[in-house]
Protein backbone atom coordinates (compact mmCIF):
# COMPACT_ATOMS: atom_id res chain seq x y z
CA UNK A 1 0.00 0.00 0.00
CA UNK A 2 1.38 3.42 -0.98
CA UNK A 3 1.87 6.28 1.45
CA UNK A 4 -1.00 8.05 -0.29
CA UNK A 5 -3.29 5.09 0.37
CA UNK A 6 -2.21 4.90 4.01
CA UNK A 7 -2.81 8.61 4.46
CA UNK A 8 -6.24 8.31 2.83
CA UNK A 9 -7.13 5.45 5.15
CA UNK A 10 -6.13 7.50 8.19
CA UNK A 11 -8.31 10.49 7.28
CA UNK A 12 -11.27 8.30 6.31
CA UNK A 13 -11.19 6.59 9.70
CA UNK A 14 -10.92 9.93 11.47
CA UNK A 15 -13.90 11.26 9.52
CA UNK A 16 -15.94 8.14 10.32
CA UNK A 17 -15.36 8.67 14.02
CA UNK A 18 -16.28 12.34 13.72
CA UNK A 19 -19.57 11.22 12.21
CA UNK A 20 -20.34 9.19 15.32
CA UNK A 21 -19.33 5.68 14.30
CA UNK A 22 -17.77 3.66 17.10
CA UNK A 23 -15.55 1.41 14.95
CA UNK A 24 -14.34 1.42 11.35
CA UNK A 25 -12.40 -1.12 9.28
CA UNK A 26 -11.37 -1.59 5.64
CA UNK A 27 -11.54 -4.74 3.55
CA UNK A 28 -11.66 -5.95 -0.06
CA UNK A 29 -14.78 -5.43 -2.16
CA UNK A 30 -14.79 -8.98 -3.48
CA UNK A 31 -17.53 -11.60 -3.68
CA UNK A 32 -18.36 -12.69 -0.11
CA UNK A 33 -16.63 -15.77 1.22
CA UNK A 34 -19.87 -17.29 2.45
CA UNK A 35 -21.79 -16.93 -0.78
CA UNK A 36 -22.24 -20.70 -1.02
CA UNK A 37 -23.61 -20.75 2.52
CA UNK A 38 -26.14 -18.08 1.57
CA UNK A 39 -27.25 -20.10 -1.43
CA UNK A 40 -27.67 -23.23 0.69
CA UNK A 41 -29.53 -21.28 3.39
CA UNK A 42 -31.97 -19.84 0.88
CA UNK A 43 -32.45 -23.19 -0.86
CA UNK A 44 -33.25 -24.82 2.51
CA UNK A 45 -36.12 -22.38 2.99
CA UNK A 46 -34.64 -20.90 6.16
CA UNK A 47 -35.49 -17.37 4.97
CA UNK A 48 -39.18 -18.07 5.40
CA UNK A 49 -41.28 -15.45 3.62
CA UNK A 50 -38.40 -12.99 3.20
CA UNK A 51 -38.47 -13.43 -0.56
CA UNK A 52 -36.56 -10.18 -1.10
CA UNK A 53 -33.42 -12.03 0.00
CA UNK A 54 -33.73 -14.46 -2.89
CA UNK A 55 -34.63 -11.72 -5.37
CA UNK A 56 -31.38 -9.92 -4.59
CA UNK A 57 -29.32 -13.09 -4.53
CA UNK A 58 -27.08 -12.25 -7.49
CA UNK A 59 -26.33 -8.75 -6.20
CA UNK A 60 -25.51 -10.06 -2.73
CA UNK A 61 -22.94 -12.40 -4.22
CA UNK A 62 -20.99 -9.65 -6.00
CA UNK A 63 -20.58 -6.08 -4.67
CA UNK A 64 -19.39 -4.98 -8.13
CA UNK A 65 -22.98 -5.36 -9.35
CA UNK A 66 -23.90 -2.46 -7.08
CA UNK A 67 -20.78 -0.39 -7.72
CA UNK A 68 -18.78 -1.36 -10.81
CA UNK A 69 -15.06 -1.05 -10.22
CA UNK A 70 -15.32 -1.05 -6.43
CA UNK A 71 -12.07 -1.97 -4.73
CA UNK A 72 -12.59 -1.41 -1.03
CA UNK A 73 -15.23 -1.80 1.66
CA UNK A 74 -15.47 0.67 4.51
CA UNK A 75 -17.32 -1.14 7.32
CA UNK A 76 -18.50 0.89 10.29
CA UNK A 77 -20.20 0.03 13.57
CA UNK A 78 -22.56 2.20 15.61
CA UNK A 79 -23.52 0.92 19.06
CA UNK A 80 -27.15 0.88 20.09
CA UNK A 81 -26.28 -0.19 23.64
CA UNK A 82 -27.96 2.92 25.01
CA UNK A 83 -29.33 2.56 28.54
CA UNK A 84 -32.93 3.75 28.99
CA UNK A 85 -33.97 6.00 31.84
CA UNK A 86 -34.77 3.95 34.92
CA UNK A 87 -38.50 4.58 34.58
CA UNK A 88 -38.54 3.32 31.00
CA UNK A 89 -36.53 0.16 31.53
CA UNK A 90 -39.37 -2.24 32.28
CA UNK A 91 -41.67 -0.77 29.62
CA UNK A 92 -39.16 -1.37 26.84
CA UNK A 93 -38.00 -4.82 27.93
CA UNK A 94 -40.42 -6.42 25.46
CA UNK A 95 -38.85 -4.55 22.53
CA UNK A 96 -35.45 -5.52 21.13
CA UNK A 97 -33.03 -2.82 22.23
CA UNK A 98 -32.09 -1.93 18.65
CA UNK A 99 -35.64 -0.69 18.01
CA UNK A 100 -36.26 1.43 21.11
CA UNK A 101 -35.17 4.72 19.59
CA UNK A 102 -35.24 6.32 16.16
CA UNK A 103 -35.21 4.09 13.10
CA UNK A 104 -31.54 3.30 12.66
CA UNK A 105 -31.75 3.71 8.89
CA UNK A 106 -32.59 7.38 9.41
CA UNK A 107 -29.69 7.77 11.83
CA UNK A 108 -26.97 5.89 9.97
CA UNK A 109 -27.65 6.31 6.27
CA UNK A 110 -27.14 10.11 6.09
CA UNK A 111 -23.82 9.73 7.87
CA UNK A 112 -22.73 6.99 5.50
CA UNK A 113 -23.58 9.28 2.61
CA UNK A 114 -21.44 11.99 4.20
CA UNK A 115 -18.59 9.51 4.57
CA UNK A 116 -18.94 8.45 0.94
CA UNK A 117 -18.91 12.10 -0.15
CA UNK A 118 -15.78 12.66 1.92
CA UNK A 119 -14.01 9.79 0.15
CA UNK A 120 -15.17 11.10 -3.22
CA UNK A 121 -13.73 14.53 -2.46
CA UNK A 122 -10.50 13.23 -0.93
CA UNK A 123 -9.73 10.55 -3.53
CA UNK A 124 -11.89 11.32 -6.57
CA UNK A 125 -13.49 7.90 -6.08
CA UNK A 126 -17.04 6.71 -6.57
CA UNK A 127 -18.94 5.22 -3.65
CA UNK A 128 -22.21 3.58 -2.73
CA UNK A 129 -23.60 3.13 0.78
CA UNK A 130 -25.64 0.33 2.34
CA UNK A 131 -27.19 -0.24 5.74
CA UNK A 132 -29.33 -3.38 5.44
CA UNK A 133 -31.73 -2.33 2.71
CA UNK A 134 -29.26 -2.78 -0.17
CA UNK A 135 -28.41 -6.15 -1.63
CA UNK A 136 -25.03 -6.68 -0.01
CA UNK A 137 -23.94 -9.22 2.58
CA UNK A 138 -22.90 -6.49 4.99
CA UNK A 139 -22.09 -8.87 7.85
CA UNK A 140 -19.79 -10.98 5.64
CA UNK A 141 -18.05 -7.93 4.17
CA UNK A 142 -17.65 -6.37 7.62
CA UNK A 143 -16.14 -9.57 9.04
CA UNK A 144 -13.62 -9.77 6.21
CA UNK A 145 -12.70 -6.14 6.83
CA UNK A 146 -11.87 -6.95 10.45
CA UNK A 147 -14.79 -5.17 12.09
CA UNK A 148 -15.60 -8.34 14.06
CA UNK A 149 -16.25 -12.05 13.77
CA UNK A 150 -19.50 -13.92 13.09
CA UNK A 151 -20.71 -15.59 16.27
CA UNK A 152 -22.60 -18.83 16.61
CA UNK A 153 -25.82 -16.83 16.92
CA UNK A 154 -25.05 -15.38 13.43
CA UNK A 155 -24.47 -11.86 14.79
CA UNK A 156 -21.25 -9.96 14.21
CA UNK A 157 -19.26 -9.60 17.44
CA UNK A 158 -16.42 -7.37 18.57
CA UNK A 159 -14.49 -7.58 21.86
CA UNK A 160 -15.48 -4.01 22.79
CA UNK A 161 -19.04 -3.64 21.51
CA UNK A 162 -20.28 -7.21 21.79
CA UNK A 163 -23.05 -7.55 19.21
CA UNK A 164 -25.09 -4.49 20.19
CA UNK A 165 -24.27 -2.45 17.11
CA UNK A 166 -25.47 -1.66 13.61
CA UNK A 167 -23.32 -2.29 10.55
CA UNK A 168 -22.90 0.29 7.81
CA UNK A 169 -21.10 -0.26 4.53
CA UNK A 170 -19.51 2.11 2.03
CA UNK A 171 -18.37 0.51 -1.22
CA UNK A 172 -15.73 2.61 -2.93
CA UNK A 173 -13.46 2.53 -5.96
CA UNK A 174 -10.68 4.01 -3.79
CA UNK A 175 -7.77 1.79 -2.75
CA UNK A 176 -7.65 1.67 1.04
CA UNK A 177 -5.29 -0.25 3.39
CA UNK A 178 -7.06 -3.41 4.53
CA UNK A 179 -7.27 -4.22 8.22
CA UNK A 180 -6.49 -7.55 9.85
CA UNK A 181 -9.37 -9.92 10.42
CA UNK A 182 -10.69 -10.72 13.88
CA UNK A 183 -10.39 -14.39 14.88
CA UNK A 184 -13.47 -16.30 15.96
CA UNK A 185 -13.49 -15.91 19.74
CA UNK A 186 -16.62 -17.94 20.52
CA UNK A 187 -14.58 -20.99 21.44
CA UNK A 188 -16.64 -23.84 22.91
CA UNK A 189 -19.38 -21.53 24.25
CA UNK A 190 -22.93 -22.45 23.19
CA UNK A 191 -24.86 -20.13 25.50
CA UNK A 192 -26.71 -18.47 22.63
CA UNK A 193 -27.73 -21.77 21.04
CA UNK A 194 -28.89 -23.25 24.34
CA UNK A 195 -30.94 -20.20 25.36
CA UNK A 196 -33.04 -19.80 22.20
CA UNK A 197 -36.69 -20.26 23.31
CA UNK A 198 -37.80 -21.68 19.94
CA UNK A 199 -34.66 -23.71 19.14
CA UNK A 200 -34.22 -21.68 15.96
CA UNK A 201 -30.55 -22.61 15.46
CA UNK A 202 -30.20 -25.61 13.17
CA UNK A 203 -26.48 -25.68 13.98
CA UNK A 204 -23.87 -23.21 15.17
CA UNK A 205 -23.83 -20.26 12.74
CA UNK A 206 -27.06 -21.44 11.03
CA UNK A 207 -30.42 -19.87 11.91
CA UNK A 208 -33.80 -21.11 10.71
CA UNK A 209 -35.58 -17.76 10.55
CA UNK A 210 -38.97 -19.45 10.47
CA UNK A 211 -38.57 -20.29 14.16
CA UNK A 212 -36.77 -17.11 15.20
CA UNK A 213 -38.78 -14.79 17.46
CA UNK A 214 -37.40 -11.73 15.71
CA UNK A 215 -38.63 -13.05 12.39
CA UNK A 216 -42.01 -14.10 13.78
CA UNK A 217 -42.70 -10.78 15.47
CA UNK A 218 -41.35 -8.51 12.72
CA UNK A 219 -41.11 -10.10 9.28
CA UNK A 220 -43.83 -12.75 9.45
CA UNK A 221 -47.24 -11.67 8.21
CA UNK A 222 -50.37 -13.49 9.30
CA UNK A 223 -51.17 -15.74 12.23
CA UNK A 224 -48.52 -17.32 14.46
CA UNK A 225 -49.05 -20.98 15.32
CA UNK A 226 -50.08 -21.63 18.92
CA UNK A 227 -46.91 -23.44 20.00
CA UNK A 228 -44.67 -20.72 18.61
CA UNK A 229 -46.97 -18.01 19.99
CA UNK A 230 -46.43 -19.38 23.48
CA UNK A 231 -42.67 -19.61 22.95
CA UNK A 232 -42.56 -15.93 21.95
CA UNK A 233 -42.94 -15.26 25.65
CA UNK A 234 -42.98 -11.51 26.32
CA UNK A 235 -41.34 -10.24 23.12
CA UNK A 236 -43.57 -7.71 21.36
CA UNK A 237 -40.98 -6.73 18.76
CA UNK A 238 -37.80 -8.66 18.05
CA UNK A 239 -35.83 -10.74 20.53
CA UNK A 240 -32.51 -10.28 22.32
CA UNK A 241 -32.20 -13.62 24.13
CA UNK A 242 -29.22 -14.95 22.16
CA UNK A 243 -27.46 -11.62 22.66
CA UNK A 244 -28.31 -11.17 26.32
CA UNK A 245 -26.66 -14.48 27.26
CA UNK A 246 -23.52 -13.84 25.20
CA UNK A 247 -20.48 -13.31 27.47
CA UNK A 248 -19.12 -10.65 25.13
CA UNK A 249 -22.19 -8.49 25.67
CA UNK A 250 -21.59 -8.42 29.42
CA UNK A 251 -18.51 -6.33 28.63
CA UNK A 252 -20.03 -4.25 25.83
CA UNK A 253 -19.23 -0.55 25.92
CA UNK A 254 -22.21 1.80 26.24
CA UNK A 255 -23.44 3.47 23.06
CA UNK A 256 -23.02 7.19 22.48
CA UNK A 257 -25.87 8.00 20.08
CA UNK A 258 -28.80 9.32 22.17
CA UNK A 259 -31.32 9.07 19.33
CA UNK A 260 -31.00 5.26 19.46
CA UNK A 261 -32.33 5.16 23.02
CA UNK A 262 -35.99 5.40 24.08
CA UNK A 263 -37.41 8.88 23.61
CA UNK A 264 -40.48 8.32 25.74
CA UNK A 265 -42.85 5.78 27.19
CA UNK A 266 -44.03 2.70 25.32
CA UNK A 267 -47.12 2.53 27.50
CA UNK A 268 -49.21 -0.41 28.63
CA UNK A 269 -49.49 -3.14 26.00
CA UNK A 270 -53.28 -3.19 26.04
CA UNK A 271 -53.29 0.43 24.83
CA UNK A 272 -51.66 -0.73 21.60
CA UNK A 273 -54.83 -2.68 20.83
CA UNK A 274 -56.73 0.62 20.68
CA UNK A 275 -54.58 2.06 17.87
CA UNK A 276 -56.39 2.51 14.57
CA UNK A 277 -54.25 2.72 11.39
CA UNK A 278 -53.78 6.49 11.60
CA UNK A 279 -52.98 6.43 15.32
CA UNK A 280 -50.45 3.66 14.70
CA UNK A 281 -48.70 5.74 12.02
CA UNK A 282 -48.58 8.80 14.26
CA UNK A 283 -47.47 6.88 17.36
CA UNK A 284 -44.57 5.06 15.71
CA UNK A 285 -43.53 7.46 12.95
CA UNK A 286 -39.74 7.47 12.69
CA UNK A 287 -39.43 4.19 14.61
CA UNK A 288 -38.32 0.76 13.46
CA UNK A 289 -41.52 -0.61 15.02
CA UNK A 290 -43.40 0.33 11.86
CA UNK A 291 -41.63 -2.59 10.17
CA UNK A 292 -44.07 -5.09 11.62
CA UNK A 293 -47.06 -2.95 10.50
CA UNK A 294 -50.12 -2.31 12.62
CA UNK A 295 -51.56 -5.81 12.32
CA UNK A 296 -48.27 -7.42 13.34
CA UNK A 297 -47.70 -5.21 16.37
CA UNK A 298 -51.26 -5.62 17.66
CA UNK A 299 -51.05 -9.37 17.04
CA UNK A 300 -47.84 -9.50 19.06
CA UNK A 301 -49.30 -7.39 21.88
CA UNK A 302 -52.29 -9.74 22.19
CA UNK A 303 -50.02 -12.79 22.31
CA UNK A 304 -47.75 -11.27 24.96
CA UNK A 305 -50.67 -10.18 27.13
CA UNK A 306 -51.88 -13.78 27.12
CA UNK A 307 -48.41 -15.17 27.80
CA UNK A 308 -48.11 -12.82 30.78
CA UNK A 309 -51.49 -13.93 32.09
CA UNK A 310 -52.81 -10.35 31.94
CA UNK A 311 -56.46 -11.01 32.68
CA UNK A 312 -57.03 -7.29 33.24
CA UNK A 313 -56.51 -6.84 29.49
CA UNK A 314 -59.54 -9.00 28.65
CA UNK A 315 -61.73 -5.99 27.87
CA UNK A 316 -59.22 -4.59 25.35
CA UNK A 317 -58.75 -8.05 23.86
CA UNK A 318 -62.51 -8.46 23.62
CA UNK A 319 -62.83 -5.23 21.68
CA UNK A 320 -60.03 -6.40 19.40
CA UNK A 321 -62.27 -9.31 18.36
CA UNK A 322 -64.05 -6.76 16.20
CA UNK A 323 -60.88 -5.33 14.63
CA UNK A 324 -60.88 -4.69 10.89
CA UNK A 325 -57.86 -6.96 10.42
CA UNK A 326 -58.37 -10.74 10.67
CA UNK A 327 -54.85 -11.27 12.03
CA UNK A 328 -55.61 -9.03 15.00
CA UNK A 329 -58.97 -10.74 15.53
CA UNK A 330 -57.41 -14.20 15.48
CA UNK A 331 -54.66 -13.20 17.92
CA UNK A 332 -57.21 -11.65 20.29
CA UNK A 333 -59.33 -14.79 20.20
CA UNK A 334 -56.27 -16.97 20.89
CA UNK A 335 -55.26 -14.71 23.77
CA UNK A 336 -58.72 -14.77 25.36
CA UNK A 337 -58.86 -18.55 25.08
CA UNK A 338 -55.45 -18.86 26.70
CA UNK A 339 -56.51 -16.52 29.49
CA UNK A 340 -59.76 -18.42 29.96
CA UNK A 341 -61.88 -15.26 29.91
CA UNK A 342 -64.19 -13.40 27.55
CA UNK A 343 -63.53 -9.73 26.88
CA UNK A 344 -66.19 -7.14 27.68
CA UNK A 345 -66.12 -5.89 24.15
CA UNK A 346 -66.57 -9.33 22.58
CA UNK A 347 -69.45 -9.51 20.08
Amino acid sequence: MSLVGLALGSVVKARARELGFDRVAFGPAEPPEHGDALEAWLDAGYAGTMSYLARGRADRLDPARLLPGCRSVVAVAMSYNVAPDSGEDNEWRSVSRYARGRDYHDVIRPRLVELGDFIRTAAGAASRVAVDTSAVLERDLAARAGLGWVGKNTNLLTPSLGSYFFIGIVLTTAALPFDQREPDRCGTCTACLDACPTRAFVAPYVLDARRCISYLTIEHRGDIAGELAEQIGEWVFGCDVCQEVCPWNRKAEPGHEPSLGPSGSLGALETLLELDPEAFRVRFRGSALTRTKRAGLLRNAAIVLANRGERRASAALGRALGDEDPVVRHAAAWALEKLGVRGEGAP
